[in-house]
């Protein structure tokens, strides 16, 4: 038998590695370039701007791409975030621990050295941890810090003309008036319409005073108004000569904030997030303002539920999405309740339906006639013989039938499924008049049974009086302009119970190949925020983390000894790890460089990669000289940004931008990366067994191989 270590001229799995990672490598940093995938056989293309849709669109038939597929999803299952960082330094480790292999260092030196080295950069990088309550000094106060060499007046007037954001930050005890806006009240009972009486009360998550009347008569639903907004004081400072701001409340974009049915309209003024939540929001969003806006919505309407409880935290178990194609993304909103797509015939039934109550049947499992619960176990040695089998694809009358006459003998009006709907059953259950939505998420059954008293059955059979819940209602879902959307093959609908807690996020967009891009924007937003809390502390982001773990193991490389206290490490000879320990750590280093250099590519801040490469190493010798590599860093993030030298244009969407990066999220996408690639360095291999072996042997490849 002969064994062959794919060897370091062509080791074919990291390479792989390095290969698929490649086409991730433009999803890098705050600012991403999205990619088209097209489907080969509907020829229906989609816009993405994820690491996750991209491997979905792959061919990732060999095991190499299995393994970085899986280390992808499971980085997405945890954390929902950090996924493209995590393809990007498969890539680049790959290729660095290729060009170890080609000059013959060992494959117990690269796994041990690279995986002390990279455990002490998650060590080293703890001191640029930011505590979550401290964001708002870090991103607000030192905004328009000037430098020394410049005039403060001159300094801060740039930064505020540079960024409008920077302006907010300049206004001191900005109070506007509070305002009662007349809103649409809600025929409903319950907690929908605890918005629609007068409360005025600063909303701890973004700093806004709501306010709410009740209108007699008018049947929709509460809508939250952020015309009136309270900034708190960022410095001591206030600019009273502004086109941006004269006094909050007044002008033509107040003006214009309309009463929309069903939809919570967060508050837009508060972009900069002087309080609570909101600059950990902005912070994270990377620049995606629209997800932010709807973020607001959400944090206060959970916030005002909580009756003024202070709980900064937000509930992604009453959280849910629906994509609503044919409407300008401004449409998007939060809308109380469940926001679902339904068919024309069953909007017929909604219609039928207006302002009455229904009674709620909630189904933990398919409503089919096959169905069985995980775990079933049919009995043993039995068999099922039909003398009449059903036509394939259509489901027994008789199960049909009966089907039908429990739900009408319980007075079920709306069924909710957590799986897949029987399609004869449903057109059967619509011409009863029986709402029947499939596909539903279990946290909103959850939600359901809690405001209506249904309890979820498995099977009908199930079924009592005791398992249907009352007090729903549906309707169909209104845009902002009070009209109803007719899309045609699929409408919106709105079903919601008094006293529910459950939101649904609305993404609407013209473009129908944008709308998985809007909802995994708006999903990684939503996580970062809640791990962000959960943590209690963010790294600054933009290359500020990497840049330090550079200069660390730099650092590492030039001293002697050895980079950890790994057994492995210990008991190789003093000299054999003094000569492949800088090789294996500058390895290490040069994924952190191509990260940087890529980032600053994709930011524009560098014309090409060598000119980002240039840039990074100015600020390697900065860092240096500065004496503490860690203090440098912090103050460059709180002066604009790590990676720039305050002369290059950044892009628009994100100038002055302090961005903020998960802690946990980030250390595991490391981890997760190198492990992959320590893990394909050391079972790439090949074992040849049979009558090959001889043939190997006298061969002139022989070398390359070890028999055993």
């Amino acid at each position: 038998m002969a064994f062959r270590d794919v060897n370091a001229r062509r080791h074919i799995g990291l390479q792989q590695l390095s290969a698929l990672a490649s086409t991730g490598r433009t999803f890098l940093g705050p600012v991403k370039s999205h990619k088209f995938i097209v489907d080969e056989i509907t020829k229906q293309s989609t816009l993405i701007c994820s690491a996750v849709r991209l491997l979905e669109s792959l061919d990732l038939t060999s095991a190499v791409g299995q393994l970085l597929n899986e280390s992808i999803q499971a980085q997405k299952k945890e954390f929902r975030t950090g996924m493209s960082t995590l393809l990007f330094l498969v890539g680049a480790w790959s290729s660095a621990v290729v060009e170890c292999l080609q000059q013959n260092v060992p494959v117990p030196a690269i796994v041990s050295v690279m995986s002390e080295g990279l455990n002490s950069c998650c060590e080293r990088v703890q001191c640029l941890q930011i505590p979550t309550h401290d964001v708002k000094k870090e991103l607000c106060s030192n905004r328009v810090r000037p430098k020394a060499s410049e005039s403060k007046t001159g300094q801060a007037g740039r930064d505020a003309l540079t960024n409008p954001w920077d302006l907010l930050c300049f206004q001191r005890d900005i109070s506007a008036t509070e305002e009662v806006i007349p809103i649409n009240s809600c025929s409903h009972q319950g907690d929908d319409c605890n918005f629609n009486k007068l409360l005025v009360s600063p909303l701890a998550g973004f700093g806004s005073v709501a306010s709410f009347v009740k209108a007699a008569g008018d049947k929709s639903s509460p809508a939250l108004s952020g015309s009136a907004v309270t900034a708190s004081s960022c410095i001591t400072r206030k600019l009273t000569h502004s086109r941006h701001f004269s006094t909050l409340g007044k002008g033509p974009s107040a003006g214009q904030q309309g009463s929309f049915q069903g939809h919570l309209s967060g508050p837009p003024a508060d972009v900069c997030g002087c309080c609570g939540l909101g600059p950990l929001a902005v912070a994270l969003s990377h620049g995606n303002q629209s997800s932010v806006k709807l973020l607001q919505s959400i944090a206060a309407y959970q916030q005002e539920r909580a009756e003024g409880g202070g709980n900064s935290q937000i509930n992604i178990e009453e959280i849910v999405t629906c994509c609503v194609l044919g409407l300008p993304e401004s449409y998007s909103c939060v809308s109380p309740g469940f926001v679902t797509l339904v068919s024309p015939e069953q909007a017929s039934v909604i219609k039928h339906f207006a302002d009455k109550p229904l009674r709620v049947l909630l189904m933990d499992g398919d409503l089919t006639e096959g169905y069985r619960h995980l775990g079933f176990n049919r009995p043993p040695n039995v068999r099922t013989i039909l003398e009449h089998p059903s036509p394939q694809g259509r489901a027994g009358d008789a199960w049909l039938s009966r089907t039908l006459d429990i739900l009408m003998s319980f007075q079920v009006n709306l069924v909710l499924v957590k799986g897949n709907v029987c399609k004869d059953l449903m057109e059967r259950c619509t011409a009863s008049r029986i709402l029947v939505v499939g596909c539903v998420a279990r946290d909103v059954l959850r939600a359901f049974g809690a405001a209506t008293g249904a309890r979820a059955v498995t099977y009908l059979s199930q079924l009592n009086a005791a398992s249907v819940g009352s007090g729903a209602w549906a309707e169909l879902w209104k845009s902002r302009d009070g009209r109803a959307v007719d899309l045609g093959e699929l409408l919106p609908a709105r079903i919601s119970a008094g006293g529910i807690a459950l939101l649904t996020a609305v993404l609407t967009t013209a473009l129908p190949c944008k709308a998985q891009l809007l909802e995994d924007q708006f999903w990684t937003l939503l996580y970062r925020l809640h791990h962000a809390l959960k943590d209690g502390k963010v790294f600054p982001g933009g290359g500020a983390v990497e840049l330090l773990c550079l200069t660390h193991i730099q650092a590492l490389a030039e001293q002697p000894g050895r980079p950890g206290s790994d057994r492995a490490v210990r008991e190789l000879p003093s000299p054999w790890l003094a000569e492949y320990k800088p090789i294996v750590l500058q390895a290490l280093a040069s994924g952190w460089r191509r990260y940087l250099a890529v980032l600053l590519r994709n930011t524009a801040r560098a014309g090409s990669e060598l000119e980002a490469g240039a840039s990074v190493d100015r600020h390697l010798r900065k860092a240096a000289a500065c004496g503490s590599p860690s203090a440098y860093i912090l103050e460059e993030f709180r002066r604009g940004g790590v990676l720039g030298s305050g002369s290059e244009p950044f892009p628009e969407q994100v100038t002055g931008l302090r961005v903020c990066d998960n802690v946990s999220a980030k250390t595991e996408a490391w981890r997760r990366a190198l492990d992959l690639v320590l893990l394909v360095l050391q079972t790439d291999a090949e074992i040849i067994t049979g009558p090959r072996g001889h043939q190997i042997l006298n061969s002139p490849v022989s070398s390359e191989f070890m028999f055993l």
